[in-house]
């Protein structure tokens, strides 16, 4: 009899066995793929019961048992995990075990407004839109309600940002915004002497100036120093783009002569002084221009039209005339 009752037992424990591998090793099609997110101290027990009222796995209590089979119920790396439409139980504990949460990179290009970075933001897949439909004061009042200014323009700085997938994107706007104003507080704390800045938000309104005017990096220095020396005499900075960003919706690609004359607060042909916000979001070299500028004594400069991105510098309007009947009426159709 005793060896009967083994005998059933050994069937009876090989079987369970059986079922339990079928339950853990093979693969359960769910037709489309399936994103968990593990928060930071979650154990398999609450993980588990997620995927099973999704209908992920066959039996959460199979993964939950291997899980402390193999002594990784309390060692899942936090984080968000994308998996594909068909995977076992075990694949899944050794995902969640030992695989690297799926990261987004997001992408802000340097000179770029922060209505679109917005848009970028918005637009990413795989990430909490917690901040979409919120206003740029409302985004502010999250992030920092002691900043420079409630305008949230030039105050993130243009770089790419890797977070877990279904992370907030207020985590980005975080990020962009203390890696700007560590920037900023460094630029302005190595600034040469006898800038014409009050504060640091003035050097960042400069730097995004020079953001817009120049992308080489041969003239950032010299652009820097054409508007620095027109502050310092009182002279208007008649730059391009601040008209641009002052017509708002309105500028469809070109600049009239009617819009250079046009008032608004970011008219530079109309207004003295600095912009009252930035109008981009400058880069690092942007900031280092800003806090360094050249000491030429430039008041004007050209584009040299010739493909490279450079410009002719002159100090006077004698040499400007000149560079512009050289480089700009000589390249102008008859």
């Amino acid at each position: 009899m005793l060896k009967k009752m083994l005998k059933w037992f050994a069937v009876f424990f090989v079987a369970v066995a059986a079922v339990f591998a079928a339950l853990l090793f093979v693969p359960k099609d769910n037709g489309k793929a399936y994103r968990i997110k593990i928060a930071k101290n979650q154990g398999i027990s609450s993980v588990s019961r997620t995927l099973a009222e999704d209908g992920v796995v066959y039996n959460r209590h199979v993964l939950v048992a291997a899980a402390y089979l193999i002594g990784a119920h309390n060692k899942l790396n936090a984080g968000s995990y994308r998996l594909p439409s068909s995977i076992s139980a075990w694949g899944i504990l050794q995902k969640i075990r030992n695989g690297r949460p799926d990261a987004v990179t997001v992408q802000i290009v340097e000179g770029s407004r922060f209505a679109t970075m917005r848009k970028i933001i918005d637009n990413t897949p795989d990430i909490e839109h917690k901040t979409r439909g919120w206003s740029d004061a409302e985004l502010m009042q999250a992030i920092a309600p002691d900043a420079l200014s409630s305008n949230p323009e030039g105050q993130f700085f243009p770089d790419s940002y890797e977070i877990d997938a279904g992370s907030s994107d207020l985590q980005i706007y975080q990020t962009a915004y203390q890696t700007m104003q560590r920037r900023l507080n460094d630029a302005w704390e190595d600034r040469q002497s006898g800038l014409p800045y009050k504060n640091p938000y003035e050097m960042l309104i400069m730097a995004s100036l020079i953001e817009k005017e120049t992308a080489h990096e041969d003239d950032r220095a010299h652009v820097a120093s054409v508007f620095v020396n027109r502050l310092n005499i009182g002279m208007r900075l008649q730059t391009d783009p601040t008209v641009i960003y002052g017509m708002g919706s309105a500028y469809k690609g070109k600049i009239r002569k009617a819009d250079l004359q046009r008032d608004t607060p970011y008219n530079t042909y109309t207004r003295s002084g600095l912009t009252p916000t930035p109008i981009a979001l400058p880069s690092k070299a942007a900031l280092e221009a800003a806090a360094h500028p050249s000491n030429e004594k430039y008041l004007y400069f050209v584009s040299k039209m010739d493909g490279t991105g450079l410009s002719q510098f002159s100090h006077n309007l004698e040499e400007h005339n000149a560079a512009v009947r050289k480089y700009i009426l000589k390249n102008k159709p008859n």
